[in-house]
């Protein structure tokens, strides 16, 4: 089972905290991932939109697309923060 969490106006955008997935040999890594939910269409395109800059972390780890997936890993998806 892979968790996927998301964060801040995302979470708020796409209507969802969170959600699982079975482990799954197609989902091997992030990008997979990202292109699996992004399919789903309309809002969740933004998740495959590389202009909105959303940041991953693979088990509160800061990660990319390339990063491989594994069964119990936790998947977080938010906006980039800036502050001052």
């Amino acid at each position: 089972m892979i968790d996927v969490l998301y964060f801040a106006s995302l979470r708020e955008q796409l209507g969802c905290a969170q959600e699982s997935f079975d482990t799954d040999p197609v989902l091997t890594r992030v990008v997979d991932l990202r292109q699996r939910l992004a399919a789903r269409g309309s809002q969740w395109s933004v998740l495959a939109d590389t202009d909105h800059h959303l940041l991953v972390a693979v088990n509160q780890q800061m990660a990319d697309d390339s990063t491989l997936l594994s069964d119990g890993d936790e998947v977080a998806f938010f906006p980039p923060v800036t502050g001052g």
